[in-house]
């Protein structure tokens, strides 16, 4: 009897079960993002109502206080048109990150990134600076697309980093000092970040029992 592979055939290509696997991630995926986008929204909106009261959830640097905003200033914008420049990216970033590795990975990712912009940004960032702001996530979901085929051996997943580099490789100068009034900070540690998480939650290899050996009866 032939041997039998699950996830991918022997000519790599996706069998049925895997495809099945990826349609009912895109449900999950597609909520997800657009609840996340729409919790920004609604806290810029509750934050313009106020008049800025959200802002003091923002980063103020090397204040051992401050440590706790590390990660809700990932959700908290300087205006409306700040958080717009993030949306888009952020949509379609998140989604095909969670599409591939699954909604609970793809949290795991995420605080990965999120932890380490904030930390960045918190060791880093200028005297008196205020950071705050969902591109250090977009920085590491880009980063983590980007190497994440390359770590795990994926074709398709290699196809589609190099299609993210394609579509955004442009933000990678926002990760450098060019721009005093932005956080390149956030930037580039959102990168590594997504870096980071792209070794440290890969997937590991299924190893598949060998098959019996059959011996005849003398």
């Amino acid at each position: 009897m032939a041997a039998r592979t699950t996830g991918w055939a022997a000519a790599g290509k996706p069998t049925g079960r895997a495809r099945a696997v990826r349609a009912g991630r895109a449900g999950p995926a597609i909520f997800l993002m657009l609840g996340w986008v729409a919790l920004l929204w609604l806290l810029e909106g509750v934050d313009f109502v106020t008049g800025g009261a959200l802002d003091t959830f923002g980063i103020q640097p090397r204040d051992p206080d401050e440590l706790v905003d590390v990660v809700p200033a990932a959700f908290m914008h300087f205006g409306f048109g700040h958080l717009a420049a993030n949306t888009v990216p952020l949509l379609v970033l998140g989604f095909l990150a969670a599409l591939r590795t699954g909604v609970r990975r793809f949290l795991a990712v995420a605080l990965v990134i999120t932890l380490t912009s904030g930390l960045g940004v918190w060791l880093t960032a200028p005297p008196d600076s205020n950071t705050a702001g969902a591109s250090g996530v977009v920085f590491g979901l880009f980063g983590y697309l980007l190497i994440r085929g390359f770590i795990e051996r994926k074709l398709l997943d290699i196809g589609i980093g190099l299609a993210v580099g394609a579509l955004y490789g442009s933000i990678l100068w926002g990760a450098l000092p060019t721009d005093s009034g932005i956080s390149w900070q956030g930037h580039l540690f959102g990168l590594i970040g997504g870096v980071l998480a792209a070794f440290l939650l890969r997937a590991r290899p299924r190893t598949t029992p060998p098959a019996p050996t059959i011996r005849p009866i003398s």
